[in-house]
């Protein structure tokens, strides 16, 4: 008759760890034996690895492009202006006056001068001046402009700065869009894609022109306009 003899608590922790011990430098030992470890360490005096020689997933920088004299460059152009004014004044003046010209002269050639007595009295002049001026402004105007417009090197300064000019013009039934946009931009501020943007140009004049249903439809008239000019009241 056979009988088994029960295990001990230590045999039953000791066997799997050292099977975890087993297939833990079996694993090593495969690891070790891949062709990523067939290199032989660079010796002294040898140059070392650069990356582009031991990465898989190495890629290249893109090194910018030579822009020259009338290239096309784009402009992403971005910008938001907000202003926002509040004026009040008030003035008022009173004044009050009373003159009287009591003594008149009389020329007597270049020899003498004479007093002249009025026969109906002295002169007097006697007035008052009230004036109220009151004045109230509100002035709150929102603008964005977003687009992207093809321009061309006009020049390049002597420290390599590019002098972009560009015009665009966008027609839709009875509306028109006219932009014109001129600036100098540096040459590492034109990325990759060709694009810079509005904010990295200095100098940037920006020229909107509207036209069109829309555009009547706010105007001011010619009238309007030269009374705003000379402000007769």
């Amino acid at each position: 008759m056979l009988c088994h003899k029960p295990r001990s608590r230590e045999s039953l922790f000791i066997q799997p760890l050292a099977i975890v011990i087993v297939i833990a430098f079996a694993g090593q030992a495969a690891a070790q034996s891949s062709s990523i470890f067939d290199r032989d360490l660079p010796s002294r005096g040898q140059p070392p690895i650069m990356l582009d020689g031991g990465s898989w997933t190495y890629l290249p920088p893109i090194l910018p492009r030579r822009i020259m004299i009338h290239d096309r460059v784009t402009i992403r152009v971005d910008e938001l202006a907000s202003m926002t004014q509040e004026g009040d004044v008030q003035q008022r003046r009173t004044a009050q006056y009373n003159a009287v010209l009591k003594d008149w002269i009389s020329l007597i050639g270049l020899k003498a001068i004479k007093p002249n007595v009025q026969a109906d009295g002295d002169q007097t002049i006697q007035g008052q001046l009230q004036q109220t001026y009151r004045a109230q402004g509100d002035v709150e105007a929102r603008e964005s402009l977003a687009l992207n417009i093809a321009c061309t090197v006009a020049d390049i300064r002597p420290n390599g700065d590019l002098v972009l000019e560009g015009h665009k013009q966008i027609r839709i039934n009875e509306n028109s869009w006219e932009v014109s946009l001129t600036g100098v931009c540096r040459h590492q501020d034109v990325g990759p894609d060709n694009v810079v943007l509005s904010r990295n140009i200095a100098n940037l004049k920006l020229d909107k022109r509207e036209r069109g249903q829309s555009r009547d439809g706010y105007k001011r008239g010619w009238l309007v306009r030269l009374l705003d000019e000379f402000g007769p009241f």
